[in-house]
């Protein structure tokens, strides 16, 4: 198993309400499979089920995994078959979502500026990726 660690930009802070909107983790830009920090490829059923496991599971979340800083308040995994159903095309697959910050500390880091980005931890077994063309 090894340590898995991404980070993805927040999309909006809701000041008033303390809520942290954005992508948690994108798998694939434009078509192509976007590689993390670890030099690593995360397949669309693989993201799903692991986003449904952490909200049905825990739905809480921390700051460096020392703090229980918040919760997720909205999530959704936007995969191809979903976007097409919807009818939108976003030009990404990934898991999206809305956390709420409980943790003043961690909240001020949010407003500054300090914490500019969403990033998931888990745990993986790694296979070897071929891309197909």
């Amino acid at each position: 198993m090894k340590d898995i660690k991404y980070a993805v930009d927040v999309y909006k802070v809701d000041v008033e309400k303390r809520l942290v909107t954005g992508w948690f983790s994108v798998i694939e830009e434009n078509g192509k499979p976007v590689i993390d920090k670890q030099d690593d490829v995360i397949l669309p059923d693989t993201l799903e089920k692991a986003a449904h496991d952490f909200m049905q599971d825990s739905r809480v979340g921390g700051h460096l995994d020392e703090t229980e800083a918040g919760g997720i308040v909205e999530s959704i995994v936007f995969t191809k078959d979903k976007q097409e159903q919807l009818g939108i095309d976003l030009k990404k697959v990934g898991w999206f979502g809305t956390y709420k910050v409980f943790d003043d500390e961690v909240w001020e880091k949010v407003k500054s500026g300090a914490l500019p980005s969403f990033s998931i931890a888990g745990k993986a077994r790694t296979e070897e990726y071929a891309e197909t063309t």
